[in-house]
């Protein structure tokens, strides 16, 4: 059994250690709902600009509601945004029914169209991957890591899908001896979850990542999670700023930390889904997208929001600017 004895999570501190961010990005919308392909570009652009990963097609992109021929568009534009030698990871999304059996075939056509991009595949859950417990669920992995050169798992609650699943720790230890498996994106929402992963991955297999998604709790790099999150796309500059800090043993690190935190707790307030719609008003505030509709069918916010978000953002704003003062 992997169990971890009495945990003392202030042990799993890692000060001044050089953090892997990969963000989310938004797929943002037009007036007339189609998909604003400009404003994708240069958001991916700047993502990676920043010194960020751009995470094509994750649920902040509405991956389990956009089509085929919109996921290999997405590949297309965002590898053009990056260059022929920028890093992306990308969704590998099956969308399929309660019942249904694990669907290989079709998670394999997913990997092939990201690997064709040049891009690293994020599995994410099905009802045919999660249904039927750890053991089913590490053999789909290992059937699906005979695919590809190297992958990142995902671990998803419920509150983001209902076919969401968190592996028992157990579980996790065997995901560990996936041997291409570079890292787990890790979305319980628990801190608790987190850190047990964190001691384990330590003990066990330490170049392991452990992706916090974990956007109530962004400070989670702390312990030694690097982050894959959906928050970060209405910041990537201010994120990457805050890492840089954080690897220099900079003080400021805290106070940017918090602000970011704040529009995190907001944006993922219940109902969890509609964060993106947080995201698109943040943007579209800043003037980087055209509007701030969310993708049709998906959770919205009350247009109410705008104003609490527009604070938020004059935070984070505050923390970057006070640091430069300071510094």
């Amino acid at each position: 059994m992997s169990t971890v004895p009495a945990l003392d999570p202030g042990s799993l501190v890692r000060p001044r250690r050089a953090i892997t961010g990969m963000s989310a990005i938004l797929l943002p919308m037009k007036a007339d709902l189609s998909v604003d392909w400009e404003g994708f570009a240069a958001h991916v652009a700047r993502t990676w600009a920043a010194g960020i990963t751009p995470a094509i097609n994750m649920d902040t992109g509405y991956v389990q509601l956009i089509d085929d021929a919109t996921r290999r568009e997405t590949l297309r534009i965002a590898r053009d945004a990056v260059g022929p030698r920028g890093r992306l990871v990308a969704g590998a999304c099956v969308v399929d029914e309660p019942g249904s059996a694990f669907d290989e075939a079709a998670y394999g056509r997913q990997i092939e169209m990201i690997l064709a991009a040049g891009a690293t595949p994020v599995i994410f859950p099905s009802y045919g991957l999660t249904a039927g417990g750890d053991a089913a669920m590490l053999a789909g992995y290992r059937a699906l890591a005979r695919r590809m050169p190297s992958f990142i798992g995902f671990e998803l609650s419920t509150a983001f899908v209902p076919c969401g699943r968190m592996l028992s720790l157990d579980g996790y230890a065997e995901l560990l001896t996936i041997e291409n498996c570079l890292g787990a994106k890790h979305s319980s929402l628990s801190r608790r979850l987190e850190w047990e992963r964190l001691a384990l991955r330590d003990r066990v297999r330490p170049e392991f990542k452990v992706f916090t998604g974990n956007d109530l709790a962004i400070d989670m790099v702390r312990y030694g999670s690097d982050w894959l999150l959906g928050l970060s796309t209405a910041a990537p500059a201010a994120f990457a700023r805050r890492d840089e800090w954080w690897a220099a043993g900079d003080p400021r690190f805290d106070e940017l930390d918090d602000a970011l935190q704040a529009l995190g707790d907001f944006a993922f307030r219940p109902p969890v889904p509609a964060y993106k719609h947080t995201m698109a008003q943040a943007l579209h505030l800043r003037g980087l997208i055209a509007t701030d509709e969310p993708y049709p069918n998906s959770s919205r916010r009350p247009t109410s929001d705008r104003d609490i978000v527009a604070t938020i953002l004059d935070r984070i704003d505050a923390a970057l600017h006070a640091a430069e003062r300071v510094a």
